[in-house]
C-alpha cells in the first residue's frame, strides 16, 4: 500500500509538473501517458496486494497476457465487429443521413416533420432494437450493420441540417444577387459553413458505431465478435479474456475517432476551431 501511495504521489507530481509548461507538443502528450501508467500500475499493486480473485478483476498482467496469447481470435473478432458490423453500419448510417439532410435543407414540410421523428428514434434503446432486427437480418453481420446505420443516422441528419442553416442570411443572400444556382450556394456556402457541424456529427457516430454493433452482437450472432466474445467469456469466468477484447474495443474506438479528426483538421484547417493546431 505505501509502495502505491508512492507511485501516485509521484506521478500527480509529474502531471502537475508537466502541466505547466506550455506550447511545447511532447509535454501534451507525456502527460496523459505517465497518468496512464500510472493508474495501471496502482492496479496491478492493489490488485495483487489486497488477493483480489481474477474472477472479479484481473490485474493489467494477466490482461496483457491474454491479449498477446489470444491475438489470431481477438484479430477475428476485431474483423467481424467494426470492420464487417461497426464500419459498414457507420458508412451507410452516416451517408444516408447526409443525403437526407440536403432533401431537408430544401423542404421546410421535411423539417418540420423529420425532425421530431428523428428525435423520438434516436431516443429508443438499443437493447431493444437490437433483437428485433436480428430477427429481421439474421444472425450475421448484415443485422449489427442495421443497428449501426440507424443509431448514427439520426445523430448526423441533426448536425449536417444544423450545419447547413448555419450558413450568414447576408452571404446567402449576396450569391442570390449574383444568381448563383442552388447548387452553386451549396458547395460555395452552405457546405463549407457546415462542414465542422458534420464533422461533430462523424466524430459523435464513431463510438455510436462501435457500442451498437458490440451491444447488437449480444442477441445473436456467429461464434466471432467482440460482443459474442464478452458474453461467453463472462460465462466461463475468463474476465482477463473480457477485458482484452475491452482494450481492442477501446484502441479502435480511440483509433477511429482519431482518424476522423485528422480528417477534421485537414479540411476545416481554415475554420477558427482549427487554427493554432
Amino acid at each position: 500500500m505505501i509502495a502505491a501511495l508512492a507511485i501516485w504521489v509521484g506521478g500527480w507530481w509529474a502531471n502537475v509538473r508537466l502541466a505547466r509548461i506550455t506550447g511545447n507538443r511532447w509535454s501534451g502528450l507525456a502527460a496523459p501517458v505517465i497518468f496512464g501508467t500510472t493508474l495501471l500500475v496502482l492496479w496491478e499493486l492493489l490488485v495483487r496486494a489486497l488477493n483480489v480473485p481474477g474472477a472479479i478483476l484481473p490485474p493489467p498482467s494477466a490482461i496483457g497476457l491474454a491479449f498477446a496469447s489470444n491475438l489470431p481470435t481477438l484479430w477475428a473478432d476485431f474483423v467481424q465487429t467494426f470492420v464487417k458490423g461497426a464500419l459498414s453500419g457507420y458508412i451507410i448510417g452516416c451517408g444516408a443521413a447526409f443525403l437526407m439532410s440536403l432533401a431537408v435543407d430544401r423542404s421546410d414540410f421535411l423539417k418540420r416533420g423529420l425532425l421530431p421523428v428523428g428525435n423520438f428514434v434516436a431516443a429508443l434503446p438499443i437493447i431493444g432494437m437490437a433483437p428485433v432486427f436480428v430477427m429481421w437480418f439474421g444472425f450475421g453481420w448484415q443485422s449489427k450493420a442495421a443497428v449501426v446505420a440507424v443509431m448514427c443516422f439520426f445523430p448526423m441528419l441533426v448536425n449536417t441540417v444544423q450545419g447547413l442553416a448555419a450558413a450568414d442570411r447576408m452571404q446567402s443572400d449576396l450569391m442570390r444577387t449574383y444568381a448563383a444556382s442552388p447548387l452553386q450556394a451549396l458547395t460555395k456556402l452552405k457546405l463549407p459553413a457546415a462542414s465542422p457541424f458534420i464533422f461533430n456529427g462523424l466524430k459523435i457516430c464513431t463510438t455510436l458505431a462501435l457500442i451498437g454493433a458490440i451491444v447488437a452482437e449480444f442477441f445473436g450472432s456467429p461464434t466471432l465478435g467482440m460482443g459474442f466474445r464478452i458474453s461467453t467469456q463472462v460465462g466461463r469466468l475468463a474476465l482477463d479474456m473480457v477485458w482484452a477484447v475491452i482494450l481492442v474495443a477501446a484502441l479502435a474506438g480511440s483509433t477511429f475517432y482519431g482518424v476522423v479528426t485528422l480528417l477534421e483538421r485537414a479540411a476545416t484547417f481554415w475554420h477558427p476551431s482549427q487554427r493554432g493546431r
